[in-house]
């Protein structure tokens, strides 16, 4: 083999390196947007109302999931409630209030959990309030593009406690997507693939942030 031909050896293989690094950044960035794409539409789709479960829990972080928790609660779609992640200073008198009821009628109904600060914390403090009451089948209450990691993370930590879904769909997402919003929703896609990955800790750390 001739010295060019020996010093064009090496150039060919970096050039074979780095096209083959494109090529599979390209279908990791395609695969990522296809199933980006898929997960919009699972969270904006209505589902139809969830069947009597043994209990409910609302995982705060988003408008609406109390209120709607609450509802389903009174309309007897569960005998207790818990709302996971509730702010110290908010008591049952005040978000009961947001619907119209009142809480002396619920009041022995309903748990607020004031430990979790994560999805993973919504997870952990479910868990251990499930197990107390003896709950074999819980109504899930979040935003439809929290959904699949909520459900993700509360069926890892109750492997036996059949989820029924009951999606909200936040004022943001009603009548399109703002640039934040979209954002957002990307932020969240990639969290419920670290979680689908078995990264959880991972997502949790970046919720936190």
């Amino acid at each position: 083999m001739s010295a060019s031909a020996l010093a064009l050896a090496p150039r060919r293989a970096s050039g074979r390196r780095l096209a083959w690094t494109a090529g599979l950044l390209a279908a990791l960035v395609l695969a990522w947007g296809a199933g980006f794409a898929v997960f919009l539409r699972t969270a904006m789709q209505p589902v139809p109302p969830p069947p009597y479960a043994d209990g409910i829990v609302a995982l705060t972080g988003g408008a609406e999931r109390i209120e709607t928790a609450l509802r389903l609660l009174e309309e007897g779609r569960g005998r207790v409630l818990l709302v996971s992640g509730v702010s110290r200073g908010a008591d049952l008198p005040e978000l009961t209030r947001r619907v119209g009821l009142a809480p002396g009628p619920i009041a022995r109904r309903v748990t607020l959990g004031r430990a979790a600060t994560s999805t993973l914390g919504n997870a952990r403090e479910t868990a251990s309030w499930a197990r107390t009451r003896g709950i074999h089948s819980l109504i899930v209450v979040t935003a439809g593009y929290h959904m699949p990691r909520a459900l993700a993370e509360l069926g890892r930590a109750m492997p036996d406690v059949t989820l029924f879904p009951a999606p909200v769909l936040p004022p943001a997402l009603r009548g399109g997507c703002s640039l934040s919003t979209l954002r957002m929703l990307a932020g969240e896609y990639t969290k419920w693939l670290a979680v689908r990955a078995g990264l959880t800790r991972l997502a949790s750390l970046r919720e936190s942030a």
